[in-house]
């Protein structure tokens, strides 16, 4: 499962504020251990929906890294 990790609990939680707003279906859930993420949070997402999603995330400013790397 691919999922977003942020460096801070405020890029996660903008990163989900900005998915919800734009209709997506992502939710906060706990980061993987593996992923050695600054932030104890991760964003989970449809894969259908992640080039949509990375694009709005990416246009709002939320600094973010893709787990595991593509």
């Amino acid at each position: 499962m691919t999922v977003l990790v942020f460096d801070t609990t405020h890029h996660a939680l903008w990163a989900e504020q900005v998915a919800l707003a734009s209709g997506f279906a992502a939710q906060i859930d706990p980061a993987p251990v593996e992923a050695r993420a600054k932030c104890a949070l991760a964003l989970t997402y449809l894969p259908a929906e992640e080039q949509d999603l990375l694009s709005a995330l990416e246009r709002a400013g939320v600094p973010f890294r893709r787990y595991p790397a593509a």
